[in-house]
């Protein structure tokens, strides 16, 4: 029996902090978290909160869809189960 697989979100992160010049740091005090959080959420260490991922979202003009996205790999079957 296989372990059982951890969800894994992708994001584009990093592409819509350049578009707006902004550092992690910058980002980071926008949003209300510390550097590292954004460091790790860019990386794909750690998923974020739904706030979080809202907050986001928000200061880079981007809807939460554009910024994260389930890998290939991660769809949803079409029989509509789906576990993490």
């Amino acid at each position: 029996m296989s372990p059982p697989r951890t969800a894994q979100l992708g994001n584009r992160l990093k592409e819509y902090r350049a578009r707006h010049d902004f550092t992690q740091e910058e980002l980071a005090v926008r949003v209300g978290v510390t550097r590292k959080t954004v460091n790790t959420v860019e990386n794909a260490v750690f998923i974020p909160s739904t706030v979080l991922a809202l907050k986001l979202a928000q200061v880079l003009e981007a809807s939460v869809e554009e910024l994260f996205f389930l890998p290939v790999a991660d769809h949803v079957p079409e029989s509509g189960s789906y576990s993490l």
